[in-house]
């Protein structure tokens, strides 16, 4: 099943799926009336300067017997979702130690992380389960907000293991009544990224406790939004919606609006000479351009061009990152990452496919061979190099404490 919002709404999918008892994954990729948006390439500099996000905004729904268990939301910069729910329960320390990336259960970091949280005790079964049920009730709001958009759904496996199971039909009917209210803030308020600051405290502070005072000056920092801010309190960010509405009305509190957030800017190099990444591409001028880039950024390349041969050596290079062609002789990449996938020695390895197909199907069968992510050919050598940075390097622990310092 594939089509555009044009020709039937998002409900309507998910109600075919309920009724069919469907189980596998819907990718929902919005564009523009200009067409899909493209991800960045020869003008990645401007993107860059500009402050735009760098990946394209898509969603992968996962659905087990016609009900929703998951959804990857790849709005957000890498992580970065997850960290604002776990400021909730101070097991941010122990997220920052984890050296390697968790991909086994699903190609979704963000889930295998909770996963392994919950395996070391750090989580219970319910505040996961919590966690799960608010980042599926966010994604839908914004999934339910979009007109424009193309889709695909892809009979496959379970997404194991699973956590929550969730009925579609009152699931939405819920969504939908608070897409309505907020849509009662517009043009007050206009977006759940949006901050705020207080500009009249004197008359703020005669309206609100000294509590409720001091709770909301601490957020009203113009920078941090109402969707992390829900995120930590464990709240929605409609009902913060409701608090500050009256004050924004009156001219008490002003709203500051997002102006895009730089993906890459939390990201500190991890001695990258210590990395050793595998690129598996039959084109030389690839193969090449992939080894001078990289090598210029201090990691450790070895190229191969035949899939076959690839797969006897890399269980002896061992590496960190695997790059890998999609359109090969003999075997194509979606084979040689389910063969390696199956493998227990690179179940968590990161593997990124390449392709020259500017193609949604093409990055869905990706991901359901396990594939973490995708780079559409021709690329930039900024765009590959802040790829690689996205699963080799940790986020930045200077930027995380100064985060989580506001909720303390």
């Amino acid at each position: 099943m594939q089509g555009t919002l044009a020709e039937i709404d998002i409900c309507s999918i998910f109600n075919l799926i309920k009724l069919g008892q469907r189980t596998g994954v819907l990718y929902i990729e919005p564009y523009s009336k200009s067409g899909f948006r493209k991800r960045v390439e020869s003008n990645y500099d401007s993107v860059l300067g500009k402050k735009e996000e760098l990946n394209s905004l898509y969603w992968f729904v996962f659905f087990v017997d016609g009900k929703i268990v998951y959804i990857a939301d790849q709005s957000s910069p890498f992580l970065l979702r997850l960290q604002n729910y776990l400021q909730r329960y101070k097991v941010e320390e122990f997220f920052n130690s984890v050296k390697e990336i968790p991909i086994a259960t699903v190609n979704d970091p963000e889930y295998a992380y909770l996963w392994l949280l919950l395996e070391k005790k750090m989580l219970t079964l319910e505040q996961v389960r919590n966690i799960v049920e608010s980042m599926i009730e966010e994604s839908l709001f914004e999934l339910l907000s979009i007109h424009q958009a193309s889709f695909i759904f892809e009979i496959g496996q379970p997404l194991s293991p699973q956590l929550v199971s969730l009925e579609i039909s009152s699931l939405t009917k819920g969504i939908v009544q608070k897409i309505q209210q907020w849509k009662s803030f517009f043009p007050i308020l206009s977006s759940p990224d949006q901050s705020f600051i207080i500009v009249n405290e004197a008359k703020l502070q005669t309206k609100l406790t000294p509590v409720a005072y001091k709770r909301l000056a601490y957020w009203a920092d113009g920078r941090t939004s109402l969707r992390k801010i829900s995120r930590c309190l464990d709240t929605d960010f409609l009902s913060l919606a409701k608090v500050i509405y009256p004050y924004v009305e009156r001219g008490w509190i002003n709203m500051i609006h997002p102006k895009g957030i730089p993906r890459a800017n939390v990201r500190q190099n991890l001695e990258p000479q210590s990395t050793h990444i595998v690129c598996i591409d039959d084109d030389k001028i690839v193969e090449e351009k992939v080894k001078q880039v990289l090598e210029s950024e201090g990691y450790k390349v070895t190229t191969i061009r035949d899939p076959l041969e690839a797969l006897s050596r890399i269980f002896k290079l061992q590496p960190d990152l695997i790059i890998c062609d999609i359109t090969m002789p003999d075997l194509d990449g979606y084979q040689v990452c389910a063969m390696l996938r199956h493998s227990h020695a690179f179940k968590q390895t990161p593997i990124i496919m390449l392709t020259s197909n500017e193609n949604f199907i093409d990055r869905v069968r990706a991901q359901m061979v396990g594939a973490t992510d995708y780079l559409t050919k021709p690329f930039g050598d900024k765009e590959l190099i802040y790829l690689i940075g996205k699963y080799i390097k940790r986020l930045s622990t200077s930027t995380i404490k100064q985060d989580n310092h506001k909720t303390q």
